[in-house]
This record gives C-alpha cells, structure tokens and sequence, in this order.
C-alpha cells in the first residue's frame, strides 16, 4: 500500500519521465539545418550590433520587478470586482482599502524616483570646514 507521499513521489517521478520523453521524441523528429541566420542572435528582428555579452543598465530590472509586483496585485483584482457585490458594502470596502494601498505604493515608487528612466543625480551633503582662526574678543564669554 502507498502513502499519500509516494503516490505524489510517483506522480512527480511520471511526470518527469515523460517530459524527458517527449524532448527526446521531438528532436529526432524535428528538423535540424542551421544556417548563419539562424544561429544570429535575435534581437527583436533587428540586427545585432555589437557583442551579445554586454552589460545592461540595471533600471531594465527594476522597472521589471515593478511591473512585476503591481501587475499581480492588479490580476487581484478581477475576482474582487466579480463578487464584491455579493459581500455589500464590506466587500466594497475591504477591495477600496486594498486600491488605496495600491495606490499609495504606486506614489512611493514616483516620489523616490524609480518610475523615471533616468534618475535624478543625489548630491551628497558637504561639510563646512571651521576656521582654526583664533576666536575675537566678541565671541568670547
């Protein structure tokens, strides 16, 4: 007799098996003819210029995971805007508290800048040197 673990050890164990078949079976069924053009590295259908091992600018990723986070919380919206009816006006607001922190997400990213392809350049603070003058008879208690 099984356990539940084993049935899923199994279940995980067919899974991969079969995966690992059906690659197998489809390179030797596909064609295989590269060509210089094929072998290019694409680039959106452009033509490549330069090394394909360069180094992005890391606002690619930032603005990236941006998208990322409120696209999701977006997505979490769609069953709230189907049943928030059926809960009345809890549901209602329970959905508006959730767009107002949404909300406020989105300004804190805009305020601190990250929505700006460029950011802006942050100087930092510089010290006054003190004179080693000596002190006058005025400011002398």
């Amino acid at each position: 007799m099984l356990t539940e673990f084993g049935k899923v050890f199994i279940f995980i164990l067919v899974a991969i098996v079969f995966v690992v078949a059906v690659i197998y079976f489809a390179r030797l069924l596909r064609p295989h003819r590269p060509t210089h053009e094929k072998l290019l590295t694409y680039e959106c259908g452009e033509n490549p210029e330069g090394s394909p091992w360069i180094k992005f600018n890391i606002r690619f990723y930032v603005v990236a995971l941006i998208f990322l986070i409120f696209d999701v919380e977006v997505v979490l919206l769609i069953p709230w805007a189907l049943v928030y009816q059926d809960y009345g006006l809890i549901g209602f607001a329970v959905g508006a508290i959730f767009l107002i922190l949404l909300g406020l997400g989105m300004a804190y990213e805009w305020g601190k800048g990250d929505l700006e392809w460029e950011r802006p350049v942050v100087k930092p603070p510089v010290l006054e040197k003190k004179s080693l003058a000596p002190q006058t008879e005025a400011h002398q208690v």
